[in-house]
């Protein structure tokens, strides 16, 4: 017999007339091409043939190897589809940058994110941008350099500086008839007096620049006297003693005179007095960025005795707050 081809067998079964089959058990043969073929390719290979014995009779012209064929024909097809798919490279990868090594179709959904500059060329994520790397620099810096001064004023806060007042010296205190600038006749009250108190500057790592409001000396809330502390700078652990000049000229006390004894314009009888002011000291621990304020409020009470004139007279009834 000839070797014949698959499309011939195919035909010739498909084309061969029925024929009735022989009494008793019939015996047909089936004719199967050689499974040597592969994607379509035509084969010479040898035709085989199977005696087939029909238990119900079956005709020979089954369907059977018409059936097996196109199978075996859609499995080629198959097969060469996903030989295509996993070695071959299609048309539509040529521009897809196939010339990659190991390049694969899976990947191909994220073209579209290394296009952006999200990956790499070998398909890996890029680190951050630099400009990501000096905006972290940046608030790092200033986070800590916060917390730097943050620490340098809470260490600061604590080292108050330190005023204790010393003394007070009356050179003279004298009532005196006369009259206002509106001509109203009261009595007059003249007096000139030498404060002394010392500062203190406990920090140890910061200088302190001090300042101070008037020092105001009242008599029943009229002031009679009053004098102006000049600027200084105390170094770190230091202290120096403040004297301040305190005067009055003429100074009208209305009806507050009337309680006063005087001869001859000196007063002959204690007077009760007050001395008021502030202290205020301001330090540049880390330049204008850190700058503490330190301020002490100081009243003291005085008993001026007219027979201790040129005599310190301690300050002890003082509050500092």
């Amino acid at each position: 017999m000839h070797a014949k081809t698959n499309s011939e067998v195919t035909s010739m079964t498909a084309s061969s007339p029925p024929r009735s089959p022989p009494r008793g058990r019939p015996v047909y043969y089936v004719q199967s091409p050689s499974r040597d073929s592969h994607d379509g390719e035509k084969t010479n290979g040898s035709v085989h043939s199977t005696p087939v014995i029909s238990p119900m009779g079956s005709p020979p012209h089954s369907h059977s190897s018409v059936g097996r064929h196109s199978r075996e024909s859609s499995t080629s097809r198959f097969s060469g589809f996903l030989k295509t798919g996993s070695g071959k490279i299609l048309p539509n990868d040529a521009g897809r940058g196939s010339h990659r090594k190991g390049h694969k179709p899976w990947k191909e959904p994220f073209d579209a994110i290394e296009e952006e500059g999200l990956l790499d060329e070998d398909g890996t994520k890029k680190g951050l941008p630099r400009r990501c790397y000096l905006l972290a620099f940046v608030l790092g810096f200033i986070f800590l350099f916060s917390l730097f001064s943050l620490i340098l004023w809470g260490a600061s806060k604590p080292q108050k500086p330190i005023v204790t007042m010393k003394s007070i010296t009356f050179d003279h205190f004298s009532v005196s008839a006369g009259s206002d600038a509106s001509g109203v006749a009261t009595e007059m009250a003249s007096m000139n007096s030498t404060v002394k108190f010392t500062f203190r500057n406990t920090a140890t790592f910061f200088g302190v620049h001090v300042t101070s409001t008037p020092l105001d000396l009242t008599y029943y809330q009229l002031t009679v006297g009053t004098g102006t502390m000049n600027y200084f700078y105390q170094s770190r652990k230091s202290q120096r003693t403040v004297a301040v000049v305190v005067s009055g000229n003429q100074i009208p006390l209305y009806g507050g005179g009337a309680s006063l004894s005087s001869s001859g314009g000196n007063l002959t009888t204690p007077v009760s007095l007050k001395l008021d002011f502030k202290v205020r000291s301001r330090a540049y621990v880390l330049g204008q960025l850190v700058k503490p304020k330190f301020y002490r409020n100081i009243d003291c009470s005085i008993i001026f005795d007219p027979k201790k004139l040129q005599v310190p007279l301690p300050l002890k009834n003082c509050t500092y707050n």
